[in-house]
């Protein structure tokens, strides 16, 4: 009975997913470098290949080349929305799932919709998109995917907003990165190809920096080669891999500052290896609800929300001895690496208890099961 089971839902499963779109996503290391002249250069090739295409939403932010490319492709009209006494446009989710066409453009996939709209995020619309069984043709920047936004803002000093879920781009069946030299991005924008001449120099001086650049480049990179290495993991059969498969724990606590760095990093490894994670949060009797300050829980409501945006899954036990839950859920879940913070000042022991450490180590020393310490 139980592998009738399994068999009918894996049967389900390829129902599902011989229905869902294909999804790709062209991937830059910033504005400028091509993305949407790309889209738009790929609709046309299609269009003359005889494939239903249409723009569900194109951004050319007034630049020339781009918008050259718009003429000829048929563009699906936009949604007219009012907000705050003013008239706005938004792409029209519904219009596109109607005309049902072969392929759509979907560009700025990071974008946060007007309020009043069906779904808060551009990125919820090309799910929906996906799964009413039509192919997407996308982009976005690195700085806009949600496990990096924290060297994003090591890097340019600037707290990207609008976010998208690590797991969107783990959806992607295609992610090709649009490459520039530092060099090249910086030339394009002094002749006024990525922003208007009065907002140049304040570029030149921020943002596009050619360390910047650079960095953002690198991290753009890394992140196209391991979508590469996600979909050979996937494509491969398992019995030809050697390697053992990984799953990782990330412990956390209450009061920790630096928590959302350490789901953020735990997450960007499991995204490289492909493989399942977890976030575990053991509440000890001083951290009941009724005995930590609300700013304290709402802290935690945010890291377990965050841990689902990115892929993960929340696991929350009751129990003094941290440690010891830490070993069980290993053990239950198959953790083969367990992921804890560096503390800053304070010694290691003093981070969930005074003998974690010691306990810690004790545990996992008669298991196969690494220990990572996250700067």
């Amino acid at each position: 009975m139980e592998e009738t089971r399994k068999s009918a839902e894996e049967f389900l499963d390829l129902i599902k997913k011989s229905r869902r779109g294909k999804l790709k996503i062209y991937i830059g290391m910033s504005a400028g470098v091509g993305k949407t002249y790309r889209m738009l250069t790929e609709a046309h090739m299609l269009l003359k290949n005889g494939i239903d295409v249409k723009i569900g939403y194109v951004e050319t932010h007034n630049r020339a080349e781009t918008a050259e490319l718009l003429a000829g492709l048929p563009v699906i009209p936009r949604r007219k929305l009012f907000y705050k006494g003013k008239e706005l446009e938004e792409m029209d989710l519904q219009a596109i799932i109607n005309l049902r066409p072969e392929v759509v453009m979907v560009d700025e996939l990071a974008h946060t919709n007007i309020e009043g709209s069906k779904n808060a995020k551009r990125w919820q619309d090309v799910v929906e998109i996906i799964s009413a069984g039509i192919n997407v043709i996308s982009a976005v920047n690195i700085q806009h995917i949600e496990s990096l936004n924290e060297q994003v803002r090591e890097i340019t000093g600037i707290e990207v907003k609008e976010r998208i879920p690590d797991s969107v781009l783990a959806q992607a069946d295609e992610v090709v990165n649009i490459d520039l030299t530092a060099e090249d991005l910086i030339t394009r924008l002094k002749e006024g190809k990525i922003y208007q001449p009065e907002k140049i120099r304040l570029a030149l001086q921020n943002f596009f920096t050619s360390d910047n650049i650079l960095q953002l480049r690198e991290l753009a990179l890394k992140e196209v080669a391991s979508a590469v290495v996600r979909k050979v993991e996937m494509e491969v059969s398992k019995g030809k891999t050697q390697y053992r498969t990984e799953k990782f724990l990330c412990c956390i606590s209450s009061n920790e500052k630096t928590t959302k760095m350490l789901i953020r990093k735990t997450a960007r490894l499991a995204n490289y290896y492909n493989c399942k994670w977890y976030v575990l949060y053991v509440q000890r009797e001083k951290e009941q609800s009724d005995k930590i300050p609300l700013d304290r829980q709402r802290h935690l409501l945010n890291n377990f929300k965050l841990t689902i945006e990115l892929g993960g899954e929340v696991v929350k036990r009751e129990g003094n001895s941290v440690a010891k839950i830490i070993d069980e859920e290993s053990q239950r879940l198959g953790i083969t690496t367990i992921c804890i913070g560096k503390p800053t000042f304070r010694p290691i022991p003093l981070i969930f208890g005074k003998n974690f450490f010691s306990e810690l180590v004790s545990y996992i020393s008669k298991s196969n099961i690494d220990l990572l310490i996250l700067s």
